[in-house]
């Protein structure tokens, strides 16, 4: 008999977990908590609630949890200062939503008492591990159960016989028959796996996006889009101030209509295989040409190639499950420091698929000094003369090395 008495479930509605919660009530025989996050993905939640209704699960255990002010204020923004880019191309849509899906419950775990959570990530990937990790970070002690690891319904044609043979009902049947794609979104990113994305010589099919269109059927005139930031972050669209997750979904809606930040990606995952994945991330996309065009006035030079070698290594901590550990916040404390001055506008043009930065500028804190990069007069701000020196102390290494070079060939 199982010392796990209550258990809380990351319930999406979907296959995945709506299987996953009849098979914990049949072979743990515990009580379930579900847990529902609203991180923006767009579709009705209320019909996740029904469904473990129908299973039986009491009221006061179903969570339905709008978060998407938290999510994009407080982990895509932090995100974004660093300029996050995983593998030159992935803006972890899907990682960084996963730390504070652990974070919300491991504290529903302790409002119900529950002894273990579930999820329902597979023994093949990355997200097993930023659950998990996540959750030991903050609650040590916490039991976890992954389904995956320890059922024999190791594909997703067998969970739909057994959600057939339980009578749990699937939507999202693929038109042409067979299983869905494995999908995931909120507010930063839609995300596509399975089907004939595995294999990575067969081009996506155009049915399959959802939030793009393609750049061929985007419209014919570009459009300017003035976006302001204070401290890093973005904080008005066309002059208008919102919420951080109004801002990210009004970016979406723009880069969307103009069929940008589309992605088919081969990534390395954490568990040692590669792996072909679709992802549509239009305001993430537009957010990131932004953010760079705001520090290339804002930010010294050696502040911005420091983060910019330390941006893969934060990547790659965000990737793998690393947001709770020390070592991300550290790095954390220093990409918030640098982001003090980052406060101005960047006027961008969108065009077919394109962000294409047209102006930006800081009121207060640009370093940008027209008299001195000018090409015209500079009436002395600067001495062409002072070059030669520093040319040939940088030099001097190099021309030693080549002298001793000389002197051993003859």
């Amino acid at each position: 008999m199982s010392d796990i008495k209550k258990a809380v479930l990351a319930y999406s509605g979907g296959l995945d977990t709506s299987v996953i919660l009849k098979w914990l009530q049949d072979n743990y025989q515990c009580e379930v908590v579900t847990f529902t996050a609203d991180l923006g993905q767009g579709e009705e939640l209320e019909p996740a609630r029904a469904k473990a209704l129908q299973f039986g699960i009491k009221p006061e255990n179903i969570y339905i949890d709008d978060l998407r002010e938290e999510f994009v204020r407080d982990f895509v923004f932090p995100m974004f200062r660093c300029n996050t880019v995983y593998e030159g191309e992935y803006l972890l849509g899907t990682s960084i939503a996963r730390p504070l899906i652990a974070k919300r419950l491991v504290d529903i775990a302790r409002e119900t008492g529950a002894q273990a959570i579930s999820h329902g990530a597979t023994g093949k990937g990355n997200d097993q591990v930023r659950f998990e990790l996540g959750a030991y970070a903050l609650m040590p002690g916490i039991k976890i159960i992954a389904p995956w690891r320890e059922w024999d319904l190791l594909s997703r044609e067998k969970l739909l016989a057994y959600a057939e043979k339980h009578g749990i009902p699937v939507e999202m049947k693929h038109k042409q028959g067979g299983s869905p794609y494995s999908m995931d979104a909120n507010l930063l990113h839609i995300s596509y796996e399975g089907r004939h994305l595995e294999d990575p010589a067969a081009e996506a099919e155009e049915a399959m996006w959802r939030w793009t269109v393609s750049p061929e059927a985007a419209p014919d005139q570009a459009e300017y889009i003035d976006l302001q930031f204070e401290q890093g972050d973005l904080v008005a669209i066309n002059g208008e101030r919102m919420k951080a997750h109004d801002l990210l979904a009004k970016l979406n809606q723009l880069g969307g209509k103009h069929g940008i930040g589309r992605l088919d990606l081969v990534e390395n995952r954490y568990v040692g295989m590669k792996s072909r994945g679709c992802y549509e991330t239009p305001g993430g996309t537009i957010l990131l040409k932004a953010h760079r065009a705001i520090e290339s006035v804002c930010l010294d030079r050696e502040v911005a190639h420091l983060k910019d070698d330390l941006m893969p290594r934060y990547a790659t901590l965000v990737y793998n499950g690393y947001w709770w550990s020390p070592e991300r916040k550290a790095l954390q404390t220093l990409i918030d420091q640098t982001q003090q001055n980052v406060n101005g506008w960047v006027r961008l043009k969108l065009y077919k698929g394109n962000v294409i930065v047209a102006a930006r500028d800081s009121k207060t804190d640009s370093l940008f000094d027209p008299t001195i990069a000018t090409f015209e007069d500079d009436a002395g701000a600067y001495d062409q003369k002072d070059a030669g020196g520093f040319i040939k102390l940088n030099a001097l290494r190099m021309r030693i090395a080549a002298n001793l070079a000389a002197r051993r060939g003859k």
